[in-house]
């Protein structure tokens, strides 16, 4: 299935059914009063956030929704029966954002199961029934259906996940997602290989623990530079961050790609920065014992923190992920999996 996390829609409700202005018609009753009923609702656009969806790429393709037409009402005092409502199924994680006003949060779909009416149906017009008076004994008056709304919005989805993949392209994170997972990312040694947000679940204890994998950061993604603005917002909503760094390039290299992630995540803002994170040195499985000894020591130094911090993971030997993984899961759920 193709991933989308970005579409704008267009809904519209249907108006009320027509009231009617009729009146009683039987045999030996020469006056037999109105009985027009009233005209029936006309039917809403609905927004129901559902699990088992990950993409909005269904509104990709089909971009106009309109809910059914009140039907009218009739004699004999029968209302007319309300129109169907449009449900759009959206995926968990979904934002609904004002067309006019981007800034303007309509709903946060976060449990499957919620709904928000995006535009409400017209109310059906009331027949003749219900103007008859001590003064009016035949009224004449129906009222019409009222029309219903019109509105464009943004859906942008947002994953939720227990944890958010972080780093430079081509520093392994497509790897190390499918060695916990089932999941199924390319994999090149080349950057940017993925090219979209990736879910994986993985079982730590007896807790699963979702992972997603964003495609590489550069430097200016804050800005939308290589669409890092739209991938840090995936993350926004983990509790927790695996910060994998490529062991292999250069000890100054290193370095300099930690600073350039850390320095995005605080650009970006929405908290990203104060996330806590796991910072792990990757591809260990291609270096010596003293290379990565050194890469770890040097690492350490200029962070100014113990090297017992900075873990040594390889998702090609699978060396130090279950580590990692318990590690994510403490700062995920808490101390009581230890």
């Amino acid at each position: 299935m193709k991933f989308l996390d970005e579409a704008k829609i267009h809904v519209r409700s249907a108006g009320g059914g027509n009231g009617s202005a009729s009146f009683r018609r039987e045999k030996y009753i020469e006056f037999g009063g109105p009985d027009g009923g009233d005209g029936g609702k006309g039917g809403d656009v609905i927004g129901e956030c559902v699990a088992g969806l990950n993409t909005l790429i269904d509104y990709r393709y089909a971009q106009h929704f309109k809910s059914e037409r009140g039907a009218d009402g009739r004699g004999q005092q029968r209302s007319g029966a309300g129109g169907k409502p449009v449900i759009l199924k959206l995926p968990v994680g979904t934002q609904i954002l004002d067309d006019d006003d981007e800034r303007n949060l309509i709903a946060d779909l976060t449990e499957p199961g919620q709904q928000v009416v995006l535009a409400l149906g017209g109310e059906g017009g009331r027949g003749n029934i219900n103007f008859k008076s001590s003064t009016n004994r035949a009224p004449r008056r129906a009222d019409p259906g009222e029309p219903g709304e019109e509105r464009s919005v943004w859906l942008r989805l947002k994953l939720i996940a227990d944890v958010g993949l972080v780093g430079l392209p081509n520093a392994g994170k497509s790897t190390f997602l499918a060695a916990i997972s089932r999941a199924t990312p390319k994999i090149a040694n080349y950057p940017f290989t993925t090219l979209h947000p990736v879910l994986g679940v993985t079982l730590v204890g007896e807790r699963e623990l979702v992972v997603a994998d964003i495609p590489g950061l550069i430097e200016g993604a804050h800005e939308g530079k290589g669409l890092g603005d739209r991938f840090l917002g995936h993350v926004e909503r983990c509790p927790a961050l695996l910060h994998l760094i490529d062991a292999t390039a250069k000890e100054e290299e290193i370095i300099e790609a930690f600073h350039t992630i850390r320095g995005e995540l605080s650009a970006y803002g929405g908290g990203l920065a104060d996330k806590p994170e796991v910072l792990a040195l990757n591809k260990i499985d291609a270096l010596s014992d003293d290379e990565c000894a050194a890469r770890r020591a040097c690492l350490a130094l200029a962070l100014d923190i113990d090297e017992g911090k900075i873990m040594m993971i390889s998702g090609v030997s699978r060396a130090g992920v279950k580590e990692a993984m318990f590690r994510l899961a403490q700062i995920a759920d808490g101390p009581e999996l230890e």
